[in-house]
C-alpha cells in the first residue's frame, strides 16, 4: 500500500509562529508574586506570558545596564513606545529577575506616563524588591512618595516594611511599624504575624514574640491552629507556646 503525506500549508493551516525569549529557551509563564518569604512564593491572581515587545525591552535594558547613554537610548526607543500592559509587564519581569536598578528606573518611568494613576500595588512590589536588597532609606522614601500621590499603606505595605526592617536587624523599627499598622485600623494577616514571630524569636526577643502570639485570637478564629502551623513550618529548638 502506498503512503501519502499531508502538507498543512496546502490545507490552509498555518504553523504556530516562533516566539523568541531572552535566553533562547522555551517561553514559560511569568508568575507575579508578593510577600517577604524566603521560600517559593505563591502566585498572585494572574499569570501572563510576556509579549515579544516586553521581552525585547527587558533584554535591551539589561544589555545597556552599564552605560547611561545606552540606557537613555533604550528608554527613548523602546520603553517609551511600549503599551501600558507591556510596560507594566516589563517592570514586573525586572522585579522578578531581581534587577533593582533597572526596575527603579522603569518604576519611575511608569509614573510619568499620561495614563498613570496612583497604584498601591506598584509601590508594594517596589518596596518588596527594595527590602530584598536591604535598601531601608529607599523604602522610607518610597513610603513618602506613596503618600504624596494620595495613597495610604495597606496591610501588605506594612508587612513588606516590617520584613525589610527585620532583614537589617532593626527590631525596634519593625515593632514600631507593626504598632502603626494596628493604629491605622488595619488587621495583620497570617503572613504579617508569621514574619513577626519568626524574626522576633531569631533575634532573641522571646517576650515580644509571645506578645504577638497572644494577640492572634484578636485576628483569627482558630489561633491555635495557626500557631501550630507556624511551629510545624518553622521549627525551633524551643517549643512554640500555644495559647
Amino acid at each position: 500500500m502506498g503512503t501519502f503525506k499531508i502538507e498543512l500549508s496546502k490545507l490552509g493551516f498555518q504553523q504556530k509562529p516562533q516566539v523568541f525569549t531572552l535566553l533562547h529557551t522555551p517561553l514559560t509563564l511569568i508568575r507575579i508574586s508578593c510577600g517577604l518569604r524566603n521560600g517559593p512564593r505563591k502566585p498572585m491572581w494572574r499569570s501572563r506570558v510576556l509579549s515579544t515587545e516586553a521581552i525585547q525591552a527587558v533584554h535591551s535594558l539589561k544589555l545597556a545596564h552599564n552605560s547611561s547613554s545606552k540606557l537613555e537610548q533604550v528608554f527613548s526607543s523602546k520603553i517609551a513606545r511600549l503599551l501600558k500592559a507591556d510596560l507594566l509587564d516589563a517592570l514586573a519581569e525586572l522585579q522578578r529577575q531581581n534587577e533593582l536598578d533597572l526596575a527603579l528606573k522603569v518604576f519611575n518611568a511608569v509614573r510619568k506616563e499620561v495614563w498613570y494613576l496612583p497604584d498601591l500595588s506598584l509601590f508594594n512590589n517596589m518596596i518588596m524588591l527594595l527590602g530584598k536588597h536591604k535598601k531601608i532609606e529607599m523604602i522610607e522614601q518610597v513610603l513618602v512618595e506613596l503618600k504624596n500621590e494620595g495613597l495610604e499603606p495597606d496591610a501588605r505595605t506594612y508587612t513588606e516594611v516590617i520584613g525589610a526592617y527585620f532583614k537589617v536587624e532593626m527590631v525596634k523599627k519593625a515593632m514600631e511599624t507593626y504598632q502603626v499598622m494596628k493604629a491605622s485600623g488595619l488587621v495583620p494577616d497570617k503572613l504579617t504575624l508569621t514574619i513577626l514571630i519568626r524574626n522576633l524569636e531569631n533575634a532573641g526577643e522571646g517576650a515580644l514574640a509571645q506578645t504577638v502570639r497572644k494577640e492572634c485570637p484578636e485576628y483569627f478564629d482558630y489561633p491555635r491552629k495557626f500557631l501550630e502551623e507556624v511551629e510545624k513550618t518553622y521549627p525551633k529548638k524551643k517549643k512554640l507556646i500555644i495559647i
